[in-house]
């Protein structure tokens, strides 16, 4: 019952205590494109974590994620990657701006978007590590990431693979040495746990759900069958 109380936590947190406004900023990727971000900012945050969404999304994907993380004491900032379209009714405009550049458009494309934001945050984050979450095919990216970056304090993957057609991903993410924590839906759990095995237990988090979850961070969504597992 641990997930109920601290959903009605929650509850409570949000109308008792409220929280600060969502506030739409921009900046430069690696290659100068401007990148889309929405920041849920709260005081004397826990952790402060970036999100990235999956395949065809924005950053709508969080609208509802971050509020909840918000809730458990962290602030957050969900991007609009370069390879995206639009969620919950919001458009990925860093996909928008990209095509008027004529830019590529590619997953491997947004892997720039991702590590400028890690920089930014960072910064934000006054020069303090950063958690990040990724979805799907960012799920791979904050992964490969993550890994070597110092700005990154731990990993939070929902759904990675093997992607990338040039990137052998559970060879390169092999010997981790950070915290990471990985799960997905119960019919890609068994390739999942194929893909983290180099990864020490000393290290891995893997939630694999008994319930059919779904893909990606989706699992956070009060919708998911399963989703107070992926909570907990």
């Amino acid at each position: 019952m641990r997930i109920y109380d601290s959903i009605l936590i929650v509850i409570v947190f949000f109308f008792s205590v409220g929280l600060s406004a969502q506030e739409k900023i921009e900046f430069s990727s690696l290659d100068g494109l401007l990148i889309t971000a929405d920041l849920y900012e709260i005081e004397n945050p826990k952790l402060t974590i970036l999100l990235c969404h999956q395949a065809g999304y924005s950053r709508g994907e969080y609208i509802n994620t971050a509020l909840q993380l918000n809730a458990f004491g962290y602030s957050c900032m969900a991007i609009d990657q370069r390879s995206g379209k639009g969620v919950n009714s919001i458009a990925n405009q860093t996909n928008a701006k990209a095509k008027k550049k004529g830019l590529d458009t590619r997953y491997l494309d947004a892997h720039q978007d991702i590590e400028a934001a890690i920089d930014y945050l960072y910064v934000r984050n006054k020069n303090q590590p950063i958690v990040i979450i990724g979805s799907s095919y960012s799920a791979t990216l904050v992964l490969l990431e993550g890994k070597e970056n110092n700005k990154v304090k731990a990993v939070v993957a929902f759904s990675p693979g093997e992607y990338f057609e040039m990137i052998n991903v559970n060879s390169t993410i092999s010997g981790y040495e950070k915290l990471v924590y990985v799960t997905a839906s119960n019919l890609e759990t068994p390739n999942l746990t194929k893909l983290v095995s180099g990864i020490s237990s000393d290290y891995l988090t893997h939630y694999k759900p008994s319930e059919k979850g779904i893909h990606g961070s989706r699992a956070l969504w009060k919708t998911t069958e399963g989703v107070a597992g992926y909570w907990e």
